[in-house]
């Protein structure tokens, strides 16, 4: 069991091992139909750990489930965090813009500037030279975007002078091993915003276990109908032999 972290997210092969414990116990006879009814119901609305524990605890069967934090995907920050040198150190935008995004090296230190004009410099998807790196940001009557991946912690050190250093939706809890981006520089006339994003191909996924989760609950109505049914034949049958 997963007491010691029940805020983490339960997978759909978790929800069906609970869901088979209370079938099984209500073919014992350990819980009648209204209560398993409700146990399945919980079951597939349940998110974390933390919800679906309980509604197994007083079964016999429950030590047997193990709901344990999914493996680390390949893209894990252990995976992203590979040493070495950057593979882009710098970038310049005059009167014009510039943009670093898509699988690259963040390298310890990157610079750039940007004079009546603009950059973008995404690290959703890039590799990391080191646990902790420096974006330094100068921009002058122009504008700067840094684009984090969820779980990233963030340092906010520039200054602005008729401009600014902005972070939205500032994450309270990074994820551990996640690499520290500190962003500083300067901006006149100017900002720098810093934005937590998901890539497109998160929001597909995200999109993806939505829809899945919905064809779940389908699915779960369906299986208490069924019960239903099958219990009313089996009371219709009992008191057919009962009367005879």
């Amino acid at each position: 069991m997963t007491d010691d972290a029940p805020e983490l997210r339960a997978s759909d092969a978790d929800r069906e091992r609970v869901a088979e414990i209370l079938r099984d116990a209500l073919a014992e006879g350990r819980l009648d139909m209204e209560e398993f009814e409700e146990r399945l119901e919980a079951t597939y609305r349940a998110r974390t750990y933390g919800e679906l524990t309980p509604i197994t605890r007083d079964l016999p069967a429950a030590p047997a489930v193990s709901l344990t934090k999914p493996a680390a995907p390949s893209g894990s920050w252990a995976s992203r965090i590979v040493g070495g040198e950057g593979t882009s150190s710098w970038a310049v935008a005059v009167m014009s813009g510039f943009q670093r995004k898509g699988r690259w090296t963040v390298p310890r230190r990157f610079n750039s500037f940007a004079f009546w004009g603009g950059g973008e410099i995404d690290l959703r998807e890039a590799n990391f030279a080191d646990g902790e790196v420096v974006i330094n940001c100068i921009a002058i009557m122009g504008g700067m975007s840094v684009i984090v991946p969820p779980g990233v912690e963030v340092v906010m050190r520039g200054i602005g002078v008729m401009g600014g250093f902005d972070e939205r939706e500032h994450d309270m809890s990074p994820d551990p091993g996640a690499p520290r981006v500190v962003v500083t520089g300067f901006a006149f006339w100017g900002g720098v915003e810093v934005a937590h994003k998901v890539t497109r191909a998160e929001r597909q996924r995200l999109k993806e276990e939505r829809r899945q989760d919905r064809l779940d609950r389908q699915s779960a109505r369906h299986e208490l109908h069924a019960a239903r049914h099958h219990q009313r034949r089996e009371d219709r049958t009992r008191r057919r032999h009962d009367d005879h």
